[in-house]
């Protein structure tokens, strides 16, 4: 029984020391990766060392296109709409009519007009034979000079009279005229949102007349930056991906400050060659303030945490060796597929790109470009 204790006692001592072996072989492995002795092995990761890039100090607004060679067609009279004589989409010349308003009533007061004048010249003729008959009566000494005046006041007052009428004949003969709108200039016919039968009044919009080129951008910018505009800043129209439509300048910037919105209008020409823009459409805007330089890293190894911005560096420590730093952002700017850093990083920084998902604060790297 006791040489049995003895050998049990042996093997227990055996298993041990093989134990202890292993814990020192593990231990020396793990000193030989990590030569800081922090409990950790270094990481290998991918840097990109941070550049300082031109970066545009800019801000986006929604913007209105207006054209300046677009005209409005509304009616100087008021009446029923009688005849269309075009369609949405058709080119015309200057003078071509567009729309008539029923002039029935208009022709009536011209005829009526025109009646009275043709009596009055009628009773301007009797006065003139009056007026001759008297000259010739007076010189005879059969009527006094005064029945001379009386003839010749009436005369006058049938001219004077027939004057007014032709006045008003052709008054009427203008208005008239007014019923058949046309195209004041040439250019391709814009919708017409308005039927035969219905009834307009001078308010009522008949269409447009527009002719393709040039827009202009009207961009409300608010009183806050009022003291950074100035004439031809430059101004960008962008697609909906973000993508420079059109680059312009300001042309123009109202003196005055819209009451309601608190806004300033500025105002960008935009060659539209391709016809990519239409009038009253709804764009965004660019308004490039200045330039300046800071760095940029790419949005996919930036982090956010409650509203804070984070990203790795490999931060170089004594003797040559690196720790991950995770250091909190202040973001600008999205410029492509990279965020602007305004602070939290400067150039000539080694950004960690690889494996940011199983770093932690102060954990050892190995930086590889």
């Amino acid at each position: 029984m006791a040489n049995n204790f003895q050998e049990l006692t042996a093997r227990g001592l055996l298993v041990a020391g093989l134990a202890a072996c292993l814990i020192a072989i593990g231990c020396g492995s793990k000193a030989a990766q990590n030569p800081q002795g922090g409990g950790f092995p270094a990481m290998p990761v991918k840097v990109l060392e941070a550049q300082a890039v031109a970066v545009s100090d800019a801000s986006e607004y929604v913007a209105t296109l207006k054209s300046r060679d677009s005209a409005v067609i509304m009616p100087q009279v008021e009446g029923q709409i009688a005849q269309i004589f075009v369609h949405s989409g058709d080119r015309v010349e200057a003078g071509t009519p567009l729309i008539e308003i029923d002039p029935l009533k208009q022709q009536a007061t011209v005829k009526s007009q025109e009646g009275a004048r043709a009596a009055q010249e009628a009773q301007l003729s009797w006065a003139k034979k009056q007026y001759e008959r008297s000259q010739g009566l007076a010189g005879a000494g059969v009527v006094s000079k005064q029945d001379l005046d009386q003839a010749k006041a009436a005369l006058d007052a049938a001219q004077a009279q027939l004057d007014a009428l032709d006045a008003q004949v052709k008054e009427q003969q203008v208005q008239l005229h007014y019923y058949k709108v046309v195209a004041l200039r040439s250019g391709i016919v814009g919708d017409i949102p308005v039927h035969v039968g219905d009834r307009v009044t001078t308010t009522t919009q008949l269409t447009t007349v527009d002719q393709p080129g040039s827009l202009e951008a009207y961009v409300y910018v608010p009183i806050e930056r009022s003291s950074q505009l100035k004439m031809n800043l430059p101004v960008q129209v962008l697609a909906s991906d973000g993508k420079v439509l059109a680059d312009s300048r300001v042309s123009f910037i109202s003196p005055q400050v819209d009451n309601t919105t608190q806004t300033v209008l500025l105002k960008a020409r935009i060659t539209n060659g391709n016809d990519a823009l239409r009038q009253s459409q709804f764009i965004r805007a660019r308004v490039v303030w200045g330039t300046h330089n800071n760095p940029q890293i790419p949005i996919l190894v930036v982090s956010r945490l409650a509203g804070q911005y984070f990203a790795f560096v490999a931060e170089a420590q004594n003797g040559g060796s690196f720790v991950a730093r995770q250091k909190p952002l202040k973001i600008g700017q999205t410029v492509g597929n990279n965020y602007e850093v305004q602070d939290g990083i400067k150039p000539g920084d080694k950004v960690i790109i690889s494996g940011t998902q199983f770093l932690r604060d102060g954990v050892p790297v190995i930086p590889q470009s």
